[in-house]
């Protein structure tokens, strides 16, 4: 029996990235809830679930590479790789760090990039949208465009229409609303 890999993942994604209780996010904004994405995207199902979805969203796009920011990009970027490498279809991926390193050669980028290229940006988690915003002005900087945006779970409208109202394609997998979650 084929399965909905969409229905699949975000299953998963309930059942084992959402807990309750006071947190407080990177962005400093309390939330009674927390969606820890890498408890999937670092799982074998998870990972190959969510390379899966995303490049079969991305067939109907030109681009080059695929990237975002690290850390929570960071194992969605590996499984997209590998399985694009398995269906013949392969696909580079860079990550993005959040500033240059101060030593060697001193790269804010590690993986293939090259100036000039048309490239997707990852990232799990949705919340404020300051990575990913800052991940994207990165790679332009470095001279490539950005053709679109995915992230896993968009957990903030205001996030996501922030990032459109820049002029970017932004898709996500799935809302808070998905996964049965309000703000």
């Amino acid at each position: 029996m084929i399965r909905d890999k969409s229905k699949e993942l975000l299953e998963i994604i309930k059942d084992k990235a959402i807990s309750f209780g006071e947190v407080t996010l990177s962005s400093g904004i309390k939330s009674n809830f927390y969606i820890d994405a890498r408890v999937v995207t670092l799982s074998s199902q998870g990972a190959y679930l969510t390379a899966t979805l995303i490049l079969d969203l991305l067939r109907a796009h030109d681009f080059d590479a695929v990237g975002g920011p690290a850390l929570g990009a960071d194992p969605i970027l590996g499984a997209i790789a590998a399985l694009s490498w398995q269906r013949n279809e392969p696909v580079d991926t860079f990550i993005v760090r959040k500033n240059a390193k101060g030593y060697g050669k001193k790269k804010q980028f590690e993986g293939p990039l090259k100036q000039n290229s048309k490239v997707v940006v990852v990232d799990d988690v949705l919340t404020t949208g300051n990575s990913i915003v800052e991940a994207i002005e990165a790679v332009e900087n470095f001279g490539c465009e950005v053709v679109k945006v995915v992230v896993l779970v968009d957990r903030s409208k205001d996030a996501a229409e922030k990032i459109k109202a820049q002029g970017y394609n932004l898709q996500a997998l799935f809302t808070q609303e998905d996964l049965g979650l309000s703000s």
